[in-house]
């Protein structure tokens, strides 16, 4: 889809214009990949508690948590970013029929 990070919202083809918003929307990739190095850091904590690292534990903790929030924050932003392009596109079409989640 040309141009879908401008517009990621499907206006014509379904009655759920975001039902694939994360397909058309490619920018919300640096959140998730955020969060999957999270999951490997909760691994390393598990890795270096089983081991008695535990002067590792805390470090990891805190590291893990702030990129896991950093990439929640990131994918939230982006989901806030497509709510305001759906309310601007709507605004530009008033003649259109607005669908609304159930």
């Amino acid at each position: 889809m040309k141009g879908a990070h401008h517009d990621p919202i499907d206006h014509s083809r379904t009655c759920q214009p975001r039902a694939g918003e994360s397909f058309i929307d490619t920018l919300w990739f640096p959140g998730l990949v955020l969060i999957a190095l999270g999951v490997i850091g909760l691994a390393a904590i598990v890795a270096s508690a089983a081991y008695g690292q535990t002067d590792l534990v805390l470090p990891l903790a805190l590291v893990t948590g702030a990129v896991v929030t950093a990439g929640g924050g990131l994918i939230a932003l982006e989901h806030r970013r497509v709510l305001r392009i759906e309310r601007l596109w709507q605004s530009e079409h008033p003649d259109a029929t607005r669908h609304h989640a159930v």
